[in-house]
């Protein structure tokens, strides 16, 4: 069992934005010193639901503050980035820390962020599967062109190339492990196709998980990946965590400071298109994340963590530890997390 930290660097009603990114960083140093598995971060834009808009620096930021943890995003929003100045960027920083980083992408969402960065939206309904293969291709050949419909450009020479770090493994020469984000059969389908493992929401359960998870194994076998890749994804689950002696205080904690974040950050959101959006009921939300993850006493979170595991076969947690706000109370959330509920699974 991998538990690690799902960081938004999140800004609760009140806060400033620095606060929310010291907030962000100290979890991520307690989360190594407390012995989790890794971190992750996430990526947002003109919103206070997160206020870290370059998940890649801020991995940078963390890679060299730490020593063993892993560090990933959670994720890098494709249609906003160039996919070769990301390969660029995940090749730095997998070299220059041993190897430790993961590159976590996704479709991101039809925000004005497509706009801003000159994407559009047919980068955000139509350009996905593209920009990932063009990604792959940076991270695994020597020489690389552009030959897509959004992307044309002359064979260049990848420098620096992710090969030059050796694994320990059987497999030789690698890059960076890549991650993908899926809410959809058609992104399940994508990812199972390339045999990269998946990052599944928080707001999903154990069903809808154990779901995706057969989804993917079968398409990835309709693909031709070989038994043993198969069964050895490793997918990552996301979720919530707060861990309290009494289920009632943790459950509370939450319920007081997540719904009024959530009203604030997740309402700032702007399509690109003015489409109408719905935004979830937040008191109802909070509540169903608390029902569904590792909330209450140790015992309680590792158990709701074994058994997440033992439905959907996912062994890896990017837990959200930050849902009190609070500066204190997140990094005793972490250590606890680390000292009390990581023993237990083990």
């Amino acid at each position: 069992m991998r538990v690690g930290t799902f960081v938004l660097a999140a800004q609760f009603p009140g806060q400033g934005q620095g606060e929310a990114l010291h907030r962000a960083v100290r979890s991520a140093e307690v989360a190594e010193e407390s012995g989790l598995d890794s971190v992750w971060l996430a990526e947002h834009h003109f919103v206070p639901y997160g206020v870290c808009p370059s998940a890649v620096t801020l991995a940078a930021l963390l890679l060299g503050r730490t020593r063993r943890i892993r560090v990933g995003t959670a994720v890098s929003v494709l249609p906003n980035h160039h996919p070769v100045a990301l390969g660029e960027q995940a090749a730095l920083l997998h070299l220059t820390s041993g190897g430790r980083f993961s590159l976590g992408v996704g479709r991101g969402g039809p925000w004005v962020d497509l706009e801003v960065f000159g994407g559009g939206l047919d980068a955000y309904e139509n350009g996905f599967p593209e920009s990932l293969e063009l990604l792959l291709d940076w991270l695994r050949a020597p020489r690389v062109a552009g030959r897509g419909e959004r992307f044309g450009f002359r064979e260049v020479a990848v420098v620096p190339r992710t090969d030059e770090l050796l694994s320990d493994g059987p497999a030789g020469p690698r890059g960076p492990e890549v991650v993908v984000a899926c809410t959809s059969p058609n992104s399940v389908r994508l990812a199972a196709g390339k045999a990269l493992p998946m990052l599944l929401g928080m707001h999903c359960g154990d069903e809808e998980k154990a779901g995706m998870v057969e989804l993917w194994r079968v398409a990835a076998r309709e693909a031709g990946h070989p038994p043993e890749v198969v069964a050895g994804a490793g997918h990552v689950s996301a979720g919530v965590a707060q861990i309290a002696d009494d289920p009632v205080d943790a459950t509370e904690t939450l319920v007081k400071a997540m719904p009024g974040w959530l009203r604030q950050g997740l309402g700032a959101h702007v399509t690109v298109d003015n489409r109408h959006r719905v935004m979830r009921d937040p008191v109802a939300y909070t509540e169903l994340l608390c029902g569904l993850h590792p909330v209450g006493p140790p015992r309680l979170a590792a158990d709701r963590l074994a058994a997440t595991a033992e439905r959907t076969g996912i062994t890896r947690f990017a837990l959200l530890v930050e849902g009190s706000g609070d500066l204190a109370a997140t990094e005793e959330n972490v250590r606890r997390l680390g000292t009390e509920v990581l023993p237990l699974l083990k």
